[in-house]
């Protein structure tokens, strides 16, 4: 429980200050072109609102809803979720949205969008100033790697260290190498010193999406770290910090997953240990808990291996951070093809599934990626031409400037009424493959 409520603090976290830097860019955009603005919230407040306040000689009410489902920048004159038919039907007056040149008014829609894409730029530019770049080198993980069933099924083993996708150079294990190695038509490892060609099949995203494995894993040894207690079956058995698992009853176990399997298998009883500890092997003796562990803490990849880190300065650290966040947005809007796909539909979550982004743990560096990642979901999602959405308003604008007349009041409210039940329809439907997911493991 205290994970999900973790989880679900940084999500509401996140999700506020994305709302906010959003409805701001609309909201700074509006008042630059003199737009009178009547309303600025975070979150939704039908009925009723948390806060709300109104500075004196404002025109302007700030509050906080009740409903995280977003928020919103009231502007005059603009037809939006508000539905504010009673303004829409009195004369158009000079502070209003409807009022203003095509233009500007094109500039405020976009605004939001535009906010919430700096921002982006901007977290991943301080987060490599302040932490930098870390991270292990394909090279260096010496046991290669673990592959989920999917993979394995298209010719990948155990061990194999990924070189090359094509012949695009394959450095780290992440998303970018996976998105390579699944699009690749051959990817090259290494297998036992030689180089291998796998060709993949061209529906490998699909195969991914449908049966929903993991890609691959470091292979590691199990290296003791420490004991979880004076009590626990390791301490208790003699283990110290550094040796090494290698045998768990004779069958031996060169990696965590291995001991882990073997151990799965084996809850609440005597098993014999096997250990490699300054060169010499060893056996002991020890009686496993009712969950089938050991009570022992290990070493982690990053402790094992060599890592990488490239530090930034704080002016270098801005192209590098735009690069990041480019690169990002192209990778995601790469992926939206297989939106349209079966499995793709499938595969599309909502709240349950942005809340697992974030750590089990709070981590300020994971927590800032990760809302630098939804800022860039946010501005691409908020632009796609549906009505209701920004790129709704963008859509109909592009088409007022080209065909030199506006459409009616009457015509952008049905679009509008029209692209809000899409968003709900597409809101129940990710929520209820979250549910379906929860209850059934799917």
């Amino acid at each position: 429980m205290e994970v999900y409520l973790l989880k679900a603090l940084q999500f509401i976290l996140s999700l506020s200050i994305l709302v906010i830097v959003h409805e701001f860019g609309h909201f700074i955009f509006a008042r630059f072109f003199k737009v009178r603005v009547e309303k600025f919230y975070l979150f939704f407040n039908p009925w009723f609102s948390l806060f709300k306040f109104k500075p004196q000689n404002s025109e302007t009410e700030y509050g906080v809803g009740w409903l995280p489902l977003g928020g919103y920048c009231k502007i005059s004159g603009m037809i939006d979720e508000s539905m504010d038919r009673e303004q829409l039907a009195q004369p158009p007056q000079p502070y209003e949205f409807r009022s203003k040149p095509a233009g500007q008014r094109l500039l405020i829609m976009i605004a939001g969008v535009l906010f919430n894409f700096i921002l982006a730029l901007f977290i991943y530019s301080m987060v490599l100033f302040t932490w930098g770049d870390t991270f292990l080198p394909l090279k260096n993980m010496k046991m290669g790697l673990a592959y989920g069933d999917t993979f394995r099924n298209v010719g990948f083993e155990d061990g194999d260290l990924l070189l090359r996708a094509d012949d695009k150079e394959l450095d780290r294990l992440n998303v970018d190498a996976f998105r390579a190695v699944v699009s690749a038509n051959v990817v090259t490892v290494r297998r036992h010193g030689s180089e291998l060609g796998i060709v993949i099949p061209d529906d490998m995203m699909q195969r991914v999406m449908r049966e929903k494995p993991f890609f691959a894993e470091v292979r590691y040894p199990m290296v003791a770290e420490r004991c979880d207690g004076d009590h626990s079956p390791a301490a208790l058995a003699g283990i110290q910090k550094g040796d090494t698992i290698i045998s768990i009853d004779d069958v031996t176990t060169p990696t965590v997953y291995d001991v882990s399997e073997q151990l799965g298998a084996k809850k609440d009883r005597e098993i014999t240990v096997g250990i490699m500890r300054g060169g010499n092997l060893q056996t002991l003796t020890l009686h496993t808990d009712t969950a089938g562990k050991m009570g022992l803490y290990f070493q982690m990849p990053n402790q094992l291996y060599t890592t990488v880190v490239v530090k930034y300065g704080f002016f270098e650290s801005f192209p590098a951070g735009i690069h990041l966040g480019i690169s990002t947005l192209k990778g995601y809007v790469s992926d939206m093809k297989y939106v349209f796909t079966k499995e793709g539909a499938s595969s599309l979550g909502g709240f349950g599934t942005i809340g697992n982004l974030f750590p089990p743990v709070w981590d300020w560096r994971l927590f800032w990626m990760t809302t630098a990642f939804l800022s860039i979901i946010l501005a691409f999602m908020n632009i796609l031409p549906i009505p209701a959405l920004d790129g709704g308003h963008v859509m109909f604008l592009i088409y007022e400037v080209v065909a030199r007349r506006k459409p009616s009041d009457k015509f952008l409210e049905y679009a509008q009424i029209a692209g809000l039940i899409i968003l709900f329809g597409l809101l129940i439907y990710a929520n209820g493959n979250d549910l379906f997911r929860l209850f059934f493991g799917k």
